[in-house]
């Protein structure tokens, strides 16, 4: 994890520590203004391992872009949400630096706020790691739709009041199935946790970081189907990965009769209960019950160039388009499962959603372990 320190912001020419090695400006690999904060507000202000966060002013903010300056990404103070603020949105969105209305706590009304301004994303409290890995998304994204000419996403064609009506009903689908499962469902899943504990020493739950829609990181939640310590095992099972006959650095893994799996783990598997606990994921708003599937931070890392990128415009979900079309088949290619998550996501609506969740039960019973 890299270091967090405190630092004043006020004078970018400053030497700074980190983990006791001196690193100057001109060695920083990431530049983010703060635009309208006090220049005294030291409590929000951070240098991230080779991060350094500049105070400034909207003004600033457009001489330093116009100065073609190293800018990564720029924060916004809310009060800054006013008319004053298109220049600089202009001057971002041609430069594909993102633009973020950034808040100390949650703030529904300035959440809001920073939506209907059209900025790039809302976020709140310590910047962290995983945010940095989002902001290289956005920038990555912002620098595809310069490329193909801005020309308008699918969904985007799209009136805000439409989206937003579309989106209340994929979550209150959400939460009412979710929810219910849950509930009749409690008495198998604690069955299952009894089993996994009889079985083997370890936790019942195997947690994982995952990157879902626009690469937001969660914790990401499954019975645990392996031995302990599985996933240092990774590198000695390489062999076995299922695409990698087909494609040179493959992005995805997953194994062919996985070793690593345990006698009551495959049974979890086969019958894909091992996937009940993401309902808590669904739930809690990180996932949704149709969507592309949250990857391991290994894979969206190689996932984040060109094109692709736009597989994360979805919403993350338990089953996709891939999952009940070529799920539990062998003769699934790298290429076609990249294919079919870009699919989803330039298509999807809620009658897309309902097609792909009815599909997803006889998807259920796999016929092939990988």
């Amino acid at each position: 994890m890299e270091a967090v320190l405190p630092f004043n912001s006020q004078n970018f020419s400053a030497d700074l520590s980190i983990d006791s090695q001196p690193v100057s400006a001109k060695d920083l690999t990431r530049h983010i203004l703060r635009i309208g904060f006090p220049a005294n507000a030291l409590e929000n202000e951070y240098a991230l391992g080779a991060t350094l966060f500049t105070n400034t002013t909207l003004q600033g903010a457009v001489n330093s872009i116009i100065a073609s300056e190293q800018i990564d990404a720029l924060f916004v103070h809310p009060d800054q949400l006013t008319p004053a603020l298109q220049p600089l949105k202009t001057l971002a969105k041609a430069q594909a630096i993102p633009l973020v209305v950034y808040s100390a706590k949650y703030d529904q009304q300035c959440r809001e706020l920073a939506l209907k301004n059209g900025v790039d994303d809302y976020f709140y409290g310590s910047i962290t790691a995983a945010y940095l890995k989002r902001l290289e998304f956005i920038t990555k994204l912002k620098n595809y739709k310069n490329k193909r000419g801005n020309k308008p996403y699918v969904k985007q064609a799209m009136d805000d009041a439409p989206k937003i009506k579309l989106w209340a009903l994929k979550r209150t689908f959400d939460i009412l199935v979710s929810g219910t499962a849950l509930l009749f469902l409690s008495p198998i899943m604690l069955l299952v946790a009894l089993l996994i504990k009889l079985e083997s020493k370890g936790p019942v739950f195997y947690i994982s970081k995952r990157a879902g829609s626009g690469y937001k990181i969660f914790d990401f939640y499954k019975f645990r189907s392996m031995r302990i310590g599985a996933d240092a095992e990774l590198a000695k099972l390489a062999h076995l990965n299922q695409y990698s006959e087909q494609t040179d650095g493959s992005v995805f893994f997953k194994l062919k009769n996985d070793p690593r799996v345990s006698r009551l783990g495959q049974v979890l598997r086969d019958t894909s209960l091992d996937e009940l606990p993401q309902l808590i994921n669904v739930l809690k708003g990180d996932m949704s019950l149709v969507g592309n599937r949250p990857l391991p931070l290994y894979e969206a890392e190689k996932l984040t160039k060109d094109q692709i990128a736009w597989r994360f415009l979805a919403p993350a979900g338990i089953t996709g388009l891939w999952q009940v079309t070529k799920r539990g088949k062998e003769n699934m290619s790298e290429e076609e499962r990249i294919q079919l998550d870009m699919e989803y996501a330039m298509n999807n609506s809620f009658l897309y959603d309902m097609k792909i969740f009815v599909g997803t039960f006889p998807a259920l019973i796999q016929k092939q372990r990988v």
